[in-house]
């Protein structure tokens, strides 16, 4: 079983050329990482596709970013 942790919003810029991602330094230092095979640790997050395509459409004005995590049990 996975929990989603909240770690930031995303949302459109002001000029509307590019997507702007808020991530809080507190979640992000709690975060779960990874390690890959050349030893670079990485923080995996996750950004729901339809509500991004409401922010680029302009539908919604953000949407949430999260990290799926393990819970254990």
């Amino acid at each position: 079983m996975q929990k989603s942790t909240l770690v930031g919003y995303m949302r459109k810029s002001n000029g509307g050329g590019a997507l702007k991602l808020s991530i809080s330094s507190e979640a992000f230092q709690g975060a779960q990482r990874y390690a890959s095979k050349d030893g670079k640790e990485y923080v995996n997050l996750i950004v729901n596709l339809a509500k991004t395509q409401e922010v680029i459409s302009g539908e919604r004005a953000v949407t949430s970013v999260c990290q799926l995590q393990d819970k254990a049990e």
